[in-house]
C-alpha cells in the first residue's frame, strides 16, 4: 500500500467534531485565518475547503443557515454572485488555471456533504491534475499545503474589501 503524506488532516482526523454547522460563523471573530475564511461580506463569505478537491477550492456562502437558492433574498444573491466573479478573477490571476469548476449540491441526493446551509465550490482545474494517482489509488495530490494557499490569496481578498469599502465611501 502506497501512503500519500497530508499532514493538515490530522487535525481533522484527531480533533474533535463541531457539533454544529462548519459554515454557521459568528460574523465578527478572530478565528478567521483558523477557519481559513478569505472574505467576509455583508450577507455572505468566502472560505476555503480545508478538505480540497485542488489547490485553491473555494466556497461562497451566505451566513444565514438555509438549505436552498430558493431561500435566499435578492441582496444575499447580489453578493454571492459577485463574490463568485471576485474568486474566479483571483484565481486566475494567481493560479492561472486552464479552467474552473463552480458548483452547487442542493440536497442530499445532488450530493452535498453538508446538505443544510447552502454554498458554492469554486475548484480551479488544469489539464491532467487528475493524474495517474486518482484513478490507481483513488487519491487526490494536493500540492500546496493549506496554510500557504490561504497566506497567499488572503492579500487578493484583503485588497478586494479595501475596494468595497472605498466604493461605499465614494457614495
Amino acid at each position: 500500500m502506497e501512503v500519500l503524506w497530508a499532514p493538515w488532516r490530522l487535525d481533522y482526523i484527531l480533533g474533535p467534531k463541531p457539533d454544529t454547522c462548519p459554515f454557521c460563523l459568528p460574523e465578527h471573530t478572530d478565528e478567521d485565518e483558523r477557519r481559513r475564511v478569505l472574505y467576509r461580506g455583508r450577507y455572505s463569505f468566502v472560505i476555503m475547503n480545508i478538505f480540497p478537491y485542488n489547490n485553491g477550492h473555494l466556497m461562497v456562502t451566505p451566513y444565514r443557515h438555509v438549505m436552498n437558492l430558493v431561500d435566499i433574498g435578492p441582496e444575499e444573491r447580489h453578493e454571492m454572485m459577485d463574490l463568485m466573479h471576485e474568486c474566479t478573477r483571483i484565481l486566475q490571476t494567481h493560479f492561472h488555471p486552464q479552467g474552473i469548476n463552480m458548483g452547487v449540491n442542493i440536497g442530499e441526493a445532488a450530493g452535498a456533504g453538508i446538505k443544510e446551509h447552502l454554498h458554492f465550490h469554486l475548484v480551479p482545474r488544469w489539464v491532467g491534475d487528475s493524474s495517474f494517482m486518482a484513478f490507481a489509488s483513488e487519491t487526490r495530490v494536493i500540492p500546496e499545503h493549506l496554510d500557504s494557499t490561504y497566506a497567499s490569496l488572503k492579500p487578493y481578498f484583503d485588497e478586494y474589501k479595501r475596494k468595497q469599502q472605498s466604493a461605499k465611501e465614494e457614495i
